[in-house]
């Protein structure tokens, strides 16, 4: 799946535009490619610091964004490859803290995909080596890991012995891919599982769970699942901690939703165990403060989309795509947003996804539903969206673009902008409020 983007910088769009090719734009999962490619690069993979692996259907990115902030915050240098990017194709590739620049991106992209004549890596795995490659040659303390689809033929999973592997929540998605079984996709996901590594978890249904440690126990890796072996909880305002090593209180996460206390214990577990590198429990405490994460349940304060709605209005992004991840978020409307103020879901939704799934958790919460299209990507007819919507009890109407949604406002209200990442991406571009 291309997760294509543009760039203002000349020598970035050129390689963009030899990257957004037809012939990039289809995954197939295997190791075969990017292992070819990888090779014409020398193996940029045998040449990384400690690695934290982290697969999951939703939860990864947040528990790599905790990851990173405790890292840096013990005063580590820290490299992290996630995706998809939201705005720029730059936010994928964070070197030694900093997300790289134009140069340097045009540069790598044009090495990889010179390299890649001939092997036929997808956008993905392209994506995957630049990231690998530009890693290999500045120096760190640690790399973050996230895995793109699945994980045990994923193009991230090139990496023989990391520091620590971890699963974060699990759920159906991506369907095409990993197929319409819970203990089939947990099967994929822990296919990150290596000989003598933990495989930290959270905790699952008991027949995942038994899925996961038959995975884990034929190769060798040891089993951390939480409520087994660590447990975290809210008590008292404070995130508690726990494990055979002792318990944290630490301040609450920064991040909204009350999923983000597991993926940060999730986080917490992961560095815990592990003793290469260094990580004070002052710099879980400041991780837990400072960690962002742009379109997780993200409040926008200022820019050009709250200036459009009527005075009074909160704009927030969740770029949530699966049902699990609009039933977190329809669970945190209905506990934190309680003042009144009626909700607005500002949705779109591809094709491959099941909307009225991700509709559901919304019933009785969401005031209004106005569906969009995604400009660029085979996302669902705003008329058949509104429809859908409407069948299902909601008061809905389609608009052509993100834009004229906020303009049909007029009340004040809390919109929430949802149901894909591509929205918002589109979302945060036109608000001004790049990630960086």
């Amino acid at each position: 799946m291309a997760d294509f983007a543009t760039s203002s910088d000349p020598a970035v769009q050129a390689q963009l535009d030899r990257l957004g090719s037809p012939a990039y734009a289809t995954d197939i999962l295997g190791l075969e490619r990017i292992t070819a490619l990888l090779d014409q690069l020398d193996r940029p993979q045998d040449r990384l610091p400690p690695v934290f692996h982290v697969a999951g259907t939703n939860g990864k990115g947040s528990t790599c964004a905790f990851l990173r902030a405790a890292l840096e915050a013990a005063g580590h240098r820290v490299h992290a490859f996630t995706s998809p990017h939201l705005v720029r194709f730059n936010e994928r590739i964070r070197i030694a803290g900093t997300l790289i620049d134009d140069a340097a991106l045009a540069r790598l992209l044009a090495e990889v995909l010179d390299a890649n004549d001939g092997i036929d890596g997808s956008f993905f795995e392209v994506a995957t080596a630049a990231a690998l490659l530009a890693f290999s040659r500045t120096p760190a303390d640690a790399l973050i890991l996230e895995v793109g689809l699945g994980g045990r033929l994923d193009a991230t999973n090139v990496v023989d012995r990391p520091l620590v592997t971890a699963i974060a929540s699990l759920g159906l998605d991506h369907q095409y891919y990993l197929g319409n079984s819970l203990t089939g996709i947990a099967a994929e996901k822990a296919g990150i599982a290596k000989r003598g590594v933990a495989l930290v978890t959270q905790s699952y249904p008991p027949e995942i769970s038994a899925k996961i440690a038959g995975v884990a126990a034929a190769v060798g890796a040891p089993l951390l699942a939480r409520g087994e072996r660590w447990v975290v909880m809210v008590r008292d305002g404070a995130l508690h901690y726990r494990d055979a090593q002792g318990e944290l209180a630490l301040p609450l996460p920064r991040l909204t939703g009350g999923h983000q206390t597991l993926n940060a214990g999730l986080a917490i577990a992961m560095l815990r165990h592990q003793s290469m590198l260094a990580v004070p429990e002052a710099a879980l405490a400041e991780a837990m403060t400072g960690t962002t994460w742009p379109a997780r349940l993200q409040r926008l304060d200022t820019g050009a989309l709250l200036d459009a709605l009527p005075a009074g209005s909160e704009l927030w992004i969740d770029g949530g795509h699966n049902p699990d991840a609009a039933r977190l978020v329809a669970d945190h409307a209905r506990q934190a947003w309680r003042d009144g103020l009626p909700l607005a879901l500002m949705f779109a939704s591809l094709k491959t996804k099941d909307a009225a799934a991700i509709l559901a958790p919304f019933k009785g919460i969401a005031a209004h539903i106005h569906t969009l299209p995604i400009a660029g990507h085979d996302s669902r007819d705003p008329v058949e969206l509104a429809a859908l919507a409407q069948d299902m009890g909601f008061d809905a109407a389609p608009h052509a673009d993100l834009a004229a949604a906020l303009a049909a406002m007029a009340q004040p209200a809390r919109v929430l902008i949802f149901g894909s990442l591509y929205l918002a991406g589109v979302a945060l571009g036109s608000n001004g409020s790049l990630p960086d």
